[in-house]
This record gives C-alpha cells, sequence and structure tokens, in this order.
C-alpha cells in the first residue's frame, strides 16, 4: 500500500504483506478489514468468519496475533510457524536473492567507509552507532542517544548482568514474548541495558530498537501509537521507570544492592525519589528548596522537593526574538533562564498560598534555591506554552555555555561547595525542529572522546563545538566538572 520496505510483516493466513506496526501499520488495517465476516452456506457457523489475526515480522521471524494484541511463542501441532520460518531463512539465502545481498553488502561497505575519519593524520573508525526510527520514535532516539554519552549513568548499565526471561527449554534461544508469561516478565531495564550496548560499538550502521519500544508500549501507555510525541515527558517517563524497577528485586538480585557495590557512586550523594535511592537519583537527583512567604503577616513556609531536571521558562521580553543574529535588544541567555527561575515572585491570584497563621489564602511571595546540585543536571527549556485553543512554540534562540556554568549563584549555601562543584560541562543537547509539539522532528548532539556527533536517527555526523552552540536547544545535560586533584589544597 505505501511501497515501504522497512518492516514488512506477512499474513499467516492469506500470505499478503504489509509494512509493520512501527511503519504505517498497513498490516494492523489489514487485520481490522478482515473482521467482516464472510458468508459462506456450505461451512458452519464457526467457520463463517475468516480472521486474519496472525502474521510474522519478515525480518526478525517473530509471530504476532492482533487478536492478543501481543507477541506469541507457541506453534500448531504439525509446526507450521516453523515451517514459514525456514522458507523465509531459504528464500534469504537462495540464490534468488544473492545479486540482492551483493548490493546491500555494497552499500554496507560504502556506509562504513564514510565512517572513517581522520584523527591526527590518522584513519580511525568512526564508532558511533545510529538508531532506526520505528515511525515517528525520533523522540525516544534522541533522548536515548543524549543517555548514551552521560559515561557514568551508561556504564551502570551496561555492567550489569544480563537477565534471562525465560528459563528451561527456551534459554539460550531468541525470547517471543507472550501474554501469558504476563508483564513481570518485561524488563524495561534490560531492553535499556541492550539498547546502550549496542551503540558506541560500530559493528553496525544503525540499530533498530524495536524490543525497547515494545516493553515501552507494555509500561507506558502514553507512547502508544506512531504520532509525534515530547522528547521531554518520553525522558522523565523513562527514568521514573527505570528508577522503580531498579528499587524493587529483579532476577533474585536486588538492583540497589548491586547499586551499593557501585564504588562511583557514594552514599553521601544520593538523592531518593519515590523510596529507595537508584542509579537514576544518585546521578540526576537534586533537592530545591521552595520558599513562600506570606505578605499580610510574614509567615515564612520552606519546603525541600527532589527534582531529576529543572524545567526552565524562557523569560517573555525575549519570545519574539527568532534567530541568533537578530540585532534588536539584548540575546536571551541559559544565565537569563535560570534567573527567571529562582528569582523571587508575587504569586498571581489564582496561586494564593494557604498561610497557617492567616488561616486563610492570601498574597505571597515565592523563591526556589538549590538545596542540592545533581551530578548531571538537565535543563528542559519551556519551547512550548498553550495559549486560547492551541499549543504554540517558542523558537527564541537560546545562548548557552558549552563549558564552566557556575551554578553557585543559585545554591541555598554556596559557602559550602568546594571550588570546582559548581561548574558544569555540557555532554548532550537535544533539538525540536518544526512549529508544533505534535509534528516536528527531534536531533541531538552529544560529546563522546572530546568529539561532538549529531544523532539523527540512523545518521550519525561528526560535527564541530561552533554548530552545537548555535541548536535551538530543548534540552541541555550538563556534567558536573571533577575537580583535580589537590585543589583544595591551593
Amino acid at each position: 500500500v505505501c511501497r515501504s520496505n522497512k518492516s514488512p510483516w506477512v499474513c499467516l493466513t492469506c500470505s499478503s504483506v504489509h509494512c509493520g506496526r512501527y511503519v504505517n501499520g498497513h498490516a494492523k488495517k489489514h487485520y481490522e478489514d478482515a473482521q467482516i465476516p464472510i458468508t459462506n452456506h456450505k461451512k458452519t457457523e464457526k467457520q463463517e468468519k475468516v480472521q486474519h489475526t496472525v502474521c510474522m515480522d519478515c525480518s526478525s521471524y517473530s509471530t504476532y496475533c492482533y487478536r492478543c494484541d501481543d507477541f506469541v511463542v507457541n506453534d500448531t501441532k504439525l509446526g507450521l510457524v516453523q515451517k514459514v520460518r525456514e522458507h523465509l531463512q531459504n528464500l534469504e539465502n537462495s540464490a534468488f536473492t544473492s545479486d540482492r545481498h551483493r548490493k546491500r553488502k555494497l552499500l554496507e561497505n560504502s556506509s562504513l567507509n564514510s565512517k572513517l575519519l581522520k584523527v591526527n593524520g590518522s584513519t580511525t573508525a568512526l564508532c558511533a552507532t545510529g538508531l532506526r526510527n520505528l515511525g515517528n520514535t525520533c523522540f525516544m532516539n534522541a533522548i536515548l542517544q543524549s543517555l548514551s554519552n552521560i559515561q557514568q549513568f551508561c556504564c551502570y548499565f551496561k555492567e550489569l548482568p544480563a537477565v534471562e526471561l525465560r528459563n528451561g527449554k527456551t534459554a539460550g534461544r531468541r525470547t517471543y514474548h507472550t501474554r501469558s508469561q504476563g508483564d513481570n516478565n518485561v524488563s524495561l531495564v534490560e531492553e535499556f541495558r541492550k539498547t546502550l550496548c549496542a551503540l558506541w560499538q560500530g559493528s553496525q550502521t544503525a540499530f533498530s530498537p524495536e524490543s525497547l519500544f515494545y516493553v515501552v508500549w507494555k509500561i507506558m501507555p502514553n507512547f502508544r501509537g506512531y504520532q509525534q510525541q515530547d522528547a521531554h515527558e518520553f525522558m522523565r517517563y523513562l527514568l521514573d521507570h527505570l528508577h522503580l524497577e531498579l528499587q524493587g528485586g529483579f532476577n533474585g538480585v536486588s538492583r540497589s544492592v548491586i547499586l551499593q557495590e557501585n564504588s562511583n557512586l557514594s552514599a553521601s550523594n544520593k538523592c531518593c525519589i519515590n523510596g529507595a535511592s537508584t542509579v537514576v537519583t544518585a546521578i540526576f537527583g537534586g533537592i530545591l528548596q521552595n520558599e513562600v512567604n506570606c505578605l499580610i503577616c510574614g509567615t515564612e513556609s520552606r519546603k525541600f522537593d527532589p527534582f531529576l531536571d529543572l524545567s526552565l521558562d524562557i523569560p517573555s521580553q525575549f519570545r519574539n526574538k527568532r534567530t541568533k543574529n537578530q540585532e534588536s535588544g539584548p540575546m536571551c541567555t541559559l544565565r537569563d533562564c535560570l534567573r527567571s527561575f529562582t528569582d523571587l515572585e508575587e504569586l498571581d491570584e489564582t496561586e494564593l498560598y494557604m498561610c497557617h497563621k492567616c488561616k486563610k489564602k492570601q498574597k505571597s511571595t515565592k523563591k526556589f534555591w538549590i538545596q542540592k546540585l545533581p551530578k548531571v543536571l538537565c535543563l528542559h527549556l519551556k519551547r512550548f506554552h498553550w495559549t486560547a485553543y492551541l499549543r504554540n512554540k517558542v523558537d527564541t534562540y537560546v545562548e548557552f555555555p558549552l563549558r564552566g556554568l557556575d551554578m553557585k549563584c543559585y545554591l541555598l549555601e554556596p559557602e559550602n561547595s568546594g571550588p570546582e562543584s559548581c561548574l558544569y560541562d555540557l555532554v548532550a543537547v537535544v533539538v525540536h525542529h518544526g512549529s508544533g509539539v505534535g509534528s516536528g522532528h527531534y536531533t541531538a548532539y552529544a560529546a563522546h572522546e572530546g568529539r561532538w556527533f549529531h544523532f539523527n536517527d540512523s545518521t550519525v555526523t561528526l560535527t564541530d563545538e561552533e554548530t552545537v552552540g548555535k541548536a535551538k536547544a530543548y534540552i541541555l545535560f550538563y556534567v558536573e566538572r571533577q575537580a583535580k586533584p589537590g585543589a583544595e589544597k591551593l
């Protein structure tokens, strides 16, 4: 129907081939169209409806049932599903497709050659791996590539032992999920680990995160479907679910025990959000102090709030500026956004504070202080805001430093911090291209071993700091600068 050559799914009832669930979903439409009953007087009532419910992914040979809305592992008594698999494998290896394989190898070799770069006069391989777009999944790809370049966070997951979801007769074989296994056997941590392990190996030009996306569909219903999603919202859901899963025991091993054994994460640097500390809160967790003052009686209320990221407004006076080179008025900087977030502000009529001394809602002021900074500071610029009828995008360029972001002036007790403990260096940037939250495209810039890369789904290219600095950032990831040995003695 759409002439797509990505993810072909063959119907096991009529052998017609359509694109799969991660492309345009024509295989699903074929199933839905086949639900109309076919009347045949010679057939019994049980045979009146021909249902094309089961199909097979021609790439991975996994079998999917639309009625169960799940992958299945069982076969017929005659082993027909396995015969189809063997037949497809034979087709792949036959002389009929040898010419196609030859062309594919030439393309792969040329793409691998394009992944070579010169460093100090010698040629080395570009080891970065792209992520295939499974149908508007650029929001997920941009976040995964950014997280994969946060070394301490990524290394923790890559060093976790592999978890076998199935045991017994199927041990060692490819896992095909089935509803009878239950959701307890679906592990976001495990699929996230596998995806991170597949990146930065340089063994392939692009990796398809289908298994991870399948688990995302299972445990995060908000992200089901093929429409564009918000990358920041996905990042928060992903980190929250990783945090929850890591807290509990999995396969008989408590992840919190593994965390405690990791020497890189000291207990003093942990920040608990919703229960025990995990690598998520140890890396991204910080604490805000929310200070509210009643303007009538002067009563002060303080509250400590843990955070994984800070969402910053772009000040209204900068919202009409669209490009970096526009000369009218001052340029918006990240410091302007941080100052707007932490400055004292008077709450409006809709946010009146319930004063315990006055015993009624009163006018008040609010101010944020950062009580504890995280190891990785994630800053989300609020580029989307609601008007009367629609959600608009603030396309203002915000200037941000690539190194040396100083957060000391936003701290509650700056005198207690070390000389370089408040300095942060940029490691990744997520950019939204386009005008609306439900449309457009996401890409990411990330630093790896001193070089900057641009991640655009399957395509990974080398770039420079100047290009990164010109990006209209949506999410910024800053890593705490490590104090040099002996710096405290000087």
